[in-house]
């Protein structure tokens, strides 16, 4: 008897066996018919079962990792992310081709999970379709309105540059991590725009939402939020770092929510301080219209758009220039040289400058170049099929445009890994524009805070430059190494700045 049930037993345990045999491989069978390139789509690596290609994304250099890939497949491929397809666009012509040319098949945003938990497809970033296009012309004639992009707004940005170079300053010249004193100057700019007032160095409030930002932004680019996209449905029930961004935005949102009420406690209608009275004001006047999109709910997520928008590039470009100046401090001469001699030392700079500044604006633009802040910009998605680089896209395809393969473009630019200003300087000195610098991408998913940002960078910098000089601390060496996210931020430093 006891040898029938160990017979029995065994042949049970082999069934089991097999039957999970035949489950594995009736599962990877059924996801290679499944996934399987469609005729006359892009090549690219091989994908594991299930997941992809989730684990050929290199989450602390993914733009570097898509360079070499293309060096492979070519400027166009493709790349799987759980069971969705994605193209990977490198150089110019092929991002050109897909942004510009066929911008109105690419202007749409994909449905990601994590974003679509954040923002319920509201906002102005990552929304699509009617609410996109009433939230974007809304934005950008509000924001015109109070000076965006123009003169008006100069002395809101130079005035806040005077607490900045206060409180660099209060340092006298020892080393400090500037993160969030600038990212505080950068943001309160776009805060006068939207809030109608600016928060203190020392807020701790504010410090604190700052540093959120730089945690989510830098989770959102990671193997976790591909994870995320791919599989949403097991990942909202695990712990993780996908949960924690979830919480950060969260956070952000119910900051927002509480200027919005304090705003609606003494909001007058036929008043226009900020961004927020005049949507408080959309919303009034669109409640009865069929098609309307304005709301609290999106009137929040907007706001949280523009703080990215308007802020978060900005200030670490800044970040970056100080670093570049201190490694290059002969560069860093001839910036102050040519300030010296256009504008002096008893007055603040102008947008007018700018033209007179032909080797200042050079170098602003080369550490955008080199900064290479957002390397692979947000992604596309095709809303109808398309042809590209000779191959066909099908319709509801994600596409990522490597902004950092044309920033580094050997046929765009004269050396390209080095950092030189010449690059945006003809033979006589003046200066000049390439077409290949795109680092606030291209067509009509162009960066949204473009103009201001432009504008920001040229009154902070030329402002810091005239009043400071930057330096490592003694015995330190310029470290230019780079933390990946969304953004692509210096690792945190410190630097010496020292009155002139």
């Amino acid at each position: 008897m006891d040898l029938f049930f160990s017979i029995l037993g065994f042949l049970i345990d082999w069934d089991l066996k097999s039957l999970l045999l035949f489950v594995v491989i009736f599962i990877i069978t059924l996801d290679y018919v499944k996934n399987r390139r469609p005729a006359g789509f892009p090549p690219g690596p091989g994908a594991l079962p299930i997941v992809g290609n989730i684990f050929t994304w290199d989450q602390n250099r993914p733009h570097e990792r898509l360079m070499e890939l293309a060096r492979i497949y070519g400027d166009v491929y493709s790349l799987r992310f759980g069971q969705k397809w994605s193209v990977v666009l490198n150089g110019f012509e092929a991002i050109k081709e897909a942004l510009v040319t066929n911008g109105d098949s690419m202007v749409d945003r994909p449905a990601l999970a994590m974003q679509q938990d954040v923002s319920g497809g509201l906002g102005v970033i990552m929304s699509n379709g009617n609410i996109w296009k009433q939230q974007r012309r809304f934005a950008l004639s509000t924001l015109k309105y109070f000076g965006f992009g123009k003169k008006s707004l100069e002395p809101i940005i130079l005035d806040e540059f005077t607490h900045c170079a206060e409180e660099l300053r209060s340092h006298k010249g020892k080393p400090v991590n500037p993160h969030l004193i600038i990212n505080n100057a950068v943001s309160n700019i776009i805060c006068h725009l939207v809030f109608g007032h600016r928060f203190e160095y020392g807020d701790a409030k504010f410090r604190k939402l700052m540093l959120l930002f730089d945690k989510a932004l830098q989770i959102e680019a990671s193997t976790w939020a591909q994870l995320y996209n791919s599989f949403s449905l097991l990942m909202r029930l695990l712990p993780g770092p996908h949960q924690t961004v979830k919480r950060i935005w969260s956070d952000v949102k119910d900051f927002i929510r509480e200027e919005l009420d304090q705003h609606k406690k003494n909001w007058d209608p036929s008043e226009r301080r900020d961004y927020i009275d005049c949507y408080l004001q959309e919303i009034q006047t669109n409640k009865e219209q069929d098609g309307n999109t304005f709301d609290e709910e999106n009137l929040i997520m907007c706001v949280l758009d523009l703080f990215v928008a308007g802020s978060e590039t900005t200030s670490t470009t800044l970040r970056w220039a100080f670093l570049y100046m201190a490694k290059y401090p002969e560069i860093q001469e001839k910036v102050q040289a040519e300030i010296d001699s256009v504008i002096g030392l008893s007055r603040q700079p102008c947008m007018e400058d700018r033209a007179n500044l032909p080797y200042t604006d050079a170098v602003i633009h080369e550490i955008l170049r080199m900064g290479n802040i957002a390397p692979l910009a947000l992604p596309h998605s095709t809303n109808k099929e398309v042809q590209l680089g000779g191959y066909t896209i099908p319709k509801g395809v994600l596409i990522i445009p490597n902004l950092a393969s044309v920033l580094f473009d050997k046929k765009e630019w004269e050396s390209p890994s080095t950092f030189n200003p010449g690059h945006f300087l003809n033979d006589e000195g003046k200066f000049t524009r390439n077409a290949a610098f795109i680092p606030f991408s291209a067509g009509k998913r162009l960066c949204l805070g473009e103009n201001l940002a432009r504008m920001e960078l040229f009154l902070f910098f030329t402002s810091l430059m005239q009043h400071f000089s930057f330096s490592m601390p003694a015995g330190l060496k310029v470290v230019m190494d780079y933390r990946a996210g969304v953004t692509l931020a210096p690792k945190p430093y410190e630097i010496c700045i020292k009155q002139r």
